[in-house]
Order: structure tokens, then sequence, then C-alpha cells
């Protein structure tokens, strides 16, 4: 593809890979930054949420243990503040990352603030043992504190129903942690699908792309330059060849005159009689081909009419079955009554008796040849088009796939008497009526050649038919 339009299809290509791998890093990216969300929401990141809601809630109960310490100078009390700290520094120390490097402290932050609560707290514990040790009276009696009994009880009572609650809220908030996790995960899977159909689409759109609109132009690209080039070749050879024939149609003119006169003086001498009849034949085969010659160089313009296909046919079969029986070769017609065309018949006969011409000689002894019409509908000169296609089927040996590179080549024959301007002059013809020469042939099976010319339909078909049944 070295082509400006190979080149500008690699660009889109490349663009379509960039676009994709674009999206691909991005869905990457969303993908990782999805997951670091989800790490960072655990549970026991919403559990350091509620860290410093602990630790003010230790401090109260412990500091109402204190005061009531303090005004009894009661042992069991202190022996319950005792226990209630040591529980309260464990935990803190378990949160302390000096301690415990895997504590669920995230952000720095929230360590260097609770190193700091830890040494405050040794700090407390000493100011507590200290008023422990002092020798400080108590300031009321037990008695007096006992009318608080039924409201402590309450208390506690409301103490561990809020501790309930901050239980049940965290558990929701587990709960609500799960949901959005499962939410991300979706999340995640309706972004790599949706990529994934983007992606196939544009995959999809771009193969459409290419098969409907570029391949068929680039096809008819292709086609046309090699129909130029076959024409400007046919153009120059075509120049060539009519000079050329010219020049030698004057010679056997004047050879054909010396012959005539020279047979005149021989008719009594029969050896030379003999030599005089295969001169007259040679040149009149070398006009044969000078005419064939000037035919393709110069080939008449068609004189166009309209023309009922069946009728045409069976013409053409009334003229060649004679001829090919002879050479044990039938030769049948399918074909329809309702169809018309506008083209020369003179031109037109003289391609399909050139195409069965073909066929018979391809066939080694008995074989058929069948005459064919058709309507169909096809691309002509570039746009879709009713058409008529006519036909010739052999079952004959087939084309080899060496003579088929050339087919259409001037000059080129596979006959040894043939002067290879058969199909060359045909296809000239047939292109002059706007239609188009195909075939196809298996070797072995035989050959279809197929005249395709636009189709005649409604009034100019009508009075067509009219005409031929006058």
């Amino acid at each position: 593809m070295k082509s400006p339009f190979g080149f500008r299809l690699w660009i889109l290509i490349a663009a379509l890979i960039v676009v994709a791998s674009g999206m691909i890093y991005a869905l990457s990216s969303a993908w990782q930054h999805v997951r670091q969300l989800e790490t960072r929401l655990t549970s026991s990141q919403l559990e350091s949420f509620q860290l410093a809601r602990e630790v003010s809630r230790g401090l109260q109960s412990l500091n109402d243990s204190m005061l009531h310490y303090t005004l009894v100078r009661d042992a069991p009390q202190w022996a319950q503040f005792e226990k209630a700290s040591d529980d309260l520094n464990h935990w803190i120390d378990d949160h302390d990352v000096s301690l415990n490097p895997h504590t669920i402290l995230t952000t720095e932050t929230e360590r260097q603030i609770f190193k700091k609560i830890n040494v405050a707290y040794d700090d407390y514990l000493s100011a507590a043992h200290a008023v422990h040790s002092n020798t400080q009276p108590a300031l009321v009696s037990s008695g007096q504190l006992a009318q608080l009994d039924d409201f402590n009880v309450q208390a506690q009572r409301m103490r561990e129903l809020v501790r309930g609650l901050s239980d049940a809220h965290r558990a929701a908030q587990s709960g609500f942690l799960a949901d959005a996790t499962a939410s991300l995960d979706s999340l995640r899977k309706i972004l790599m699908l949706s990529i994934v159909f983007l992606l196939a689409l544009v995959a999809a759109l771009g193969w459409v792309i290419y098969r409907d609109m570029i391949a068929p132009l680039r096809t008819k690209l292709v086609h046309s330059q090699d129909l130029l080039e076959r024409q400007e070749k046919l153009a120059t050879l075509g120049t060539l060849a009519a000079g050329i024939a010219h020049e030698i149609r004057n010679p056997l003119t004047s050879l054909k005159a010396r012959l005539y006169t020279l047979e005149k003086h021989l008719q009594s001498v029969p050896a030379a009689r003999k030599d005089t009849d295969i001169i007259s034949s040679e040149i009149s085969r070398l006009e044969r081909i000078v005419q064939d010659v000037l035919s393709f160089a110069r080939p008449a313009d068609p004189k166009m009419e309209p023309l009922a296909v069946d009728t045409l046919l069976r013409e053409i079969q009334g003229l060649m079955s004679p001829n090919l029986e002879s050479r044990a070769v039938k030769l049948g017609i399918e074909s329809s009554t309702d169809l018309f065309i506008r083209a020369d018949s003179g031109h037109l006969k003289q391609v399909l008796i050139n195409l069965i011409r073909n066929g018979a000689d391809a066939i080694d002894g008995e074989g058929k040849i069948t005459l064919c019409a058709r309507a169909t509908r096809t691309p002509l000169n570039g746009r879709e088009t009713d058409a008529v296609i006519l036909e010739v089927i052999d079952t004959g040996k087939g084309i080899s796939p060496e003579a088929e590179k050339r087919l259409f080549d001037p000059f080129f024959s596979t006959k040894e008497t043939g002067t290879g301007l058969g199909l060359p002059i045909a296809a000239r013809i047939v292109e002059k009526h706007g239609g188009a020469l195909q075939y196809q042939t298996q070797t072995g099976h035989g050959t279809t050649f197929g005249v395709v010319l636009p189709r005649e339909i409604g009034d100019i078909a009508g009075s067509a038919k009219t005409s031929a049944i006058h």
C-alpha cells in the first residue's frame, strides 16, 4: 500500500488504535482509582472515624469513677478505676503507630495526634495515682452517695443503650460499605462492558465502511485504471494497425489485379492454375485479416434500434445451425419473448456469431451450444441498471489459465489460423452499445460468454414487439 489511499487508510487505522489505547488506559486508571477507594472504604477505616468518640467516652467514665473515689476514698472504687484505666491504656497502645505498626490509622496527622494522646494519657494516669497516694480524707460518706445508686443504675442503662445504638450504627455503616463495594464492582463491570462494546462497535463500523465503501471504491479505481490503460493501449495499437492495414490493402489490390490477368494467360496450364488458386486464396485471407484489423482499429458507430431478443437469437440459430450440425454440434435456444434491447442488429449478430464459432472450435466431437437470454439487474457504466444478458454456453474444453490472462489481447489466438481479433472486436462492439462482455469458464466443463446490454422497458419495447410481428 504505497498509494495515497493506502497511506490515508493506515493513518485511519493508526488513529483508531490510538483512540482505543487511550480508552483502555483511561479505563485502567479509573479502575485503579475505584480499587483505591474501595480499599480505603473498609470497616477498619470507618472504625478509625470512631476513635475520638471511644477515647472521649472512656475518659468520661474514668473521670466519673475518679470523682466518686475522691468523694468516698473507697478501695473497691479505686480498683474499678484501675481496671478501667488499664483497659483504656491497652486500647490506646493498640492504636499507637509507635507500638503497633498495623494500626488502622491511615493518615500521618491522625498518627501524630494519637502519639500525643498516648503521652498525655500516661500523664493522666500519673496524676490519678498522685490523687490516690495523698492522705486527703473522704469528702462524703458512702451512705450519702447511696442515694445516687438508682440514678447510677439508670445512667449505666442509658450508657449501654447508647453503646448499643453506636454498635447498630457501626453495623449499618458496614452494610452500607458492602452495598457501596457491590455498586462499585457493578460500575467496574458496566464500564468494562461499555468500553468493550464501544470498541467492538468502532471495529465493526470500520469494517463495514471498508467493506461497503472503501473496498468497492478501491476495486472500481483499480478497474478504471486498468480499463484506461487498456483503452490507451488499444487506441495506440488501433492507430498503428489502421496505418499498416491501409498500406497493405493497396499492394493487395494490385496483386489481385495482376493475378486476374495472369489467370487468363495460364488457363491452359493445369499446374499453374493450381498455384494461382492457392495465391488467390491467400490474398483473400489477407484481405479478411486487413478488414478485421480495420474493424478493430476503427469500429463503425452502431445504428441503435429496438430489438426483440428472442427474434434476434432465432435468426442467428437459423444462420449457424446448418454449419454446426455438420460438425455434430447442436445449437439450442433458451429465451423469453418479453425481453427487448436497443442495439445494432448487424453488429450484435457479428458478436454472437463470433462467440458461437469460438465455442464450436472448443468442442472436440459432439457437443452443444446454447443461446440463452435472461433479465437481471447489474452495474453498467457505474450505476445499477435493468439489463439483458445474452449468453453463449458451450460444452467444450474451457479456457486454460494461461490463455485467460491474454484472452482480450489483440492478435493473441490459440488457433493456428486465427488472427486474435475476434474477441477484441466483439468487446469493442459491445462497449459501443453501452454494455459489457463477460465470461465464466472451467477447464473440461465448457465456457459461458455473456453480452450484457441495457434492457428496453415500456413504450419502446412495445414498438419493437410490434415491428417484429409485422
